[in-house]
């Protein structure tokens, strides 16, 4: 039987197996229902019972047919060819062709690590020494949350990363929104790196439209990387503050989504499907740039191409996941 996925797209990284990934928001998978997943090159069935939710390897035992194509019924994972019925715990329990016939003990599906945190459904293919990445912002209740997303891009999960990062194109591919082409000039900026990640500090640029709102504003951004694939923005124009969790799910190496979560302490009467529709209209103008880049996968040798001082902080993302030894979506 062929392998549901080839060896050359799964992922060989331990930073990145035993590490969380955002496969959906909670809302999109209610009770009852199950989903696949595309995760490091593995091919995988999300789907929640009454109680909880559950990450399986999309694949039946008997025939290896995809267990997403399958239903909920009665907490278990029904296998849509020959009705193969599974527990919460993985295991074959019914067999409908031989009901008298107890499932060998092998018919058992491999699992992975499942959580549900600030409002999404993480999964890990290893053992995370963490729960979830959840900001403290997500936990105050002077902030309002936006969920944006989630944003499919036929480009590497390194490629999305860094262009979240990038502040110089925000003059010119988000022009009257971000930034503004006639002053795209960036005073300097302080990047650190340390065991916690990446931080870049003290970004100031005027936007025309900064949050949606539709009120122009000089902010200053913070940068943050805390994982590979995720990471966040603070714009902060006191007392207001703007926070943007972005985490990207790999795919394979050349298809990922990101997901984003907007924490606001002000702004609270503006219509949710407002700030979303903004969001979606910024993601919709990075998507055609980012998936155009080449080479698809990230260059971690600084060598491969040219920088500039307003680089710095993909610079340093750069080296840092070159020390993590990552090599999934990167070249």
């Amino acid at each position: 039987m062929q392998s549901d996925s080839s060896p050359t797209d799964v992922s060989p990284d331990p930073v990145l197996v035993h590490d969380w990934h955002p496969a959906f928001y909670s809302k999109d998978l209610p009770a009852g229902t199950a989903r696949p997943l595309d995760l490091l090159g593995k091919k995988l069935v999300i789907w929640r019972d009454d109680n909880k939710v559950h990450a399986w390897r999309d694949l039946c035992l008997h025939r290896g047919t995809q267990l997403s194509l399958g239903k909920v019924s009665r907490c278990r994972l029904v296998c849509p060819y020959h009705g193969w019925e599974y527990d919460h715990e993985g295991r074959c329990v019914k067999i409908p062709a031989h009901p008298e016939q107890t499932p060998p003990e092998k018919a058992r599906v491999e699992t992975y690590r499942v959580e549900e945190a600030g409002g999404l459904i993480w999964v890990s293919l290893g053992y995370p020494p963490a729960g979830p990445p959840v900001l403290p912002e997500f936990e105050d209740s002077s902030f309002r949350l936006v969920p944006c997303g989630p944003y499919e891009f036929n480009a590497s999960a390194p490629r999305v990363v860094e262009n979240f990062l990038d502040v110089a194109h925000l003059a010119f591919v988000h022009n009257g929104l971000l930034g503004d082409s006639e002053h795209p000039e960036l005073p300097d900026y302080q990047v650190q790196t340390d065991e916690s990640g990446i931080s870049a500090t003290d970004i100031s640029i005027f936007q025309p439209d900064p949050d949606g709102t539709g009120k122009g504003s000089r902010v200053t951004y913070t940068y943050r990387v805390t994982r590979p694939f995720h990471t966040y923005l603070e714009k902060n124009t006191a007392p207001d503050r703007f926070v943007l969790f972005l985490g990207v799910c790999p795919h394979n190496k050349y298809r990922s989504s990101s997901f984003m979560i907007i924490g606001m302490n002000y702004g609270h009467d503006i219509p949710l499907k407002q700030l979303q529709d903004f969001q979606d209209r910024i993601v919709a103008q990075d998507k055609p740039i980012v998936e155009s880049q080449r080479p698809e996968l990230l260059p971690l040798d600084l060598a491969e191409e040219l920088h500039l001082r307003s680089d710095r902080t993909a610079m340093a993302y750069r080296k840092w996941l070159r020390a993590l030894g990552l090599q999934f979506g990167t070249a």
